[in-house]
């Protein structure tokens, strides 16, 4: 019964409920549009091109597009963690998050540079992937070929080029073609904008 009446609070004097109701459809449909528009539905995928939704990440989608990578691992393969579901959709959350506040505010540096987080999930993604390279399976061991290799160094210290081949501008891949988006703006929407 107090629940009732804790809950009779929220609603609104009745000269109120109709702009209250008004209100809220707007919020509500300018969240809906807001999720529409940002192809929010789309980084729930492992589509890669869900990555490059932010044109930024053109040179970085490019480079790996046409590395030997491209055939048995996707980004989210190497850039997210990859122990548990969790854990996996928390890192891509706050990744996310991070991104978008970047480039809403128009923040982006030329240069994109990984953040330690994602240098640490990369290189365990290496090694996840390449487990049989670093280890001898008969002796569940260190391969003594590549021991004197195994250092604190990360993977890329030494194979530089893998899978990103030579990303240092956004100019790196002058003539790459990237897959077109459809223009999330509706038709009758793009009237009442202003042309630039």
């Amino acid at each position: 019964m107090r629940r009732l009446q804790k809950l009779k609070i929220l609603i609104p004097p009745p000269r109120w409920r109709l702009p209250v109701i008004i209100l809220a459809g707007i919020f509500v449909g300018l969240g809906f549009y807001t999720i529409r528009i940002s192809n929010a539905a789309s980084y729930l995928s492992d589509d890669p091109k869900a990555c490059i939704n932010c044109h930024v990440m053109n040179p970085q989608y490019l480079t790996w597009q046409h590395s030997s990578h491209r055939e048995v691992a996707h980004c989210n393969d190497c850039h997210v963690p990859q122990d548990n579901f969790a854990n996996k959709y928390y890192f891509k959350a706050m990744d996310g998050l991070y991104h978008s506040s970047v480039f809403t505010m128009r923040a982006e540096p030329q240069v994109i540079q990984i953040k330690d987080a994602g240098k640490r999930v990369v290189k365990q993604n290496c090694i996840r992937c390449h487990t049989e390279l670093l280890e001898d399976p008969d002796m569940n061991t260190i391969n003594d070929e590549f021991s004197h290799h195994r250092t604190d160094r990360a993977c890329w210290d030494c194979h530089r080029n893998v899978p990103h081949g030579r990303v240092n501008s956004l100019s790196a891949t002058p003539n790459g073609q990237v897959p077109e988006h459809k223009d999330p703006v509706p038709k009758w929407l793009r009237n009442f904008l202003p042309e630039n």
